[in-house]
């Protein structure tokens, strides 16, 4: 099975949707398959949050960031062999606006499924998208290659590294600093498509 999951994907194949309250129980199961997985990289969580009660209260609070304009958070979703099926996450957060027009870009994909260019298809299809923001900022585990790969093949360039930045499996992490730049950008309302 793992053989023939290690396919790579086309992008027509990868799929972003916004995370909705129905994917409590899909990610409930995902977020639990992944545990071990995603325990390096991610903050540290409570048993709870692998529960369709955990993911319930964190999807309502990032549809609340959303709402608020602080954040998108979308599901990434893999067509495959006749049927669409959940296999990660990829969210903008701490979307600031004004002076900055930026937002920090994070994604995972099922443990089973990386390798196959599932995340350099979703980060693609919405570098920037209808949010209109001049600059993405990507923060990446030193060690986690896997993800700078995905990055560099996005166009993302490194600028610095920050020391202790995140507390990932519950010790701080230094993390690689990524960013993309949207050279055409242009203010909103001034007739131009830099958007």
């Amino acid at each position: 099975m793992r053989e023939q999951t290690a396919r790579p994907v086309g992008a027509e194949q990868v799929t972003l949707r916004l995370l909705a309250p129905s994917d409590a129980p899909a990610l409930a199961e995902l977020e639990s398959r992944n545990r071990e997985h995603l325990l390096v990289g991610a903050p540290e969580r409570t048993a709870n949050w692998f529960t369709e009660a955990g993911q319930r209260a964190a999807i309502a609070q990032a549809v609340e960031d959303r709402e608020a304009g602080r954040g998108l958070p979308l599901t990434i979703w893999l067509e495959e062999n006749g049927s669409s099926r959940l296999v990660g996450r990829l969210s903008f957060t701490g979307i600031v606006r004004g002076a900055a027009e930026f937002a920090s870009l994070g994604y995972w994909v099922d443990h089973a499924d990386t390798g196959r260019g599932i995340a350099t298809h979703a980060a693609i299809a919405v570098a920037f998208g209808g949010l209109g923001l001049h600059r993405l900022q990507a923060e990446v585990q030193v060690g986690n290659d896997a993800s700078v790969r995905v990055l560099q093949r996005c166009g993302f360039a490194e600028f610095g590294l920050a020391r202790s930045f995140l507390r990932l499996g519950g010790q701080w992490a230094d993390c690689r600093l990524f960013q993309l730049v949207n050279e055409r950008w242009r203010p909103p309302g001034d007739g131009s498509t830099g958007h």
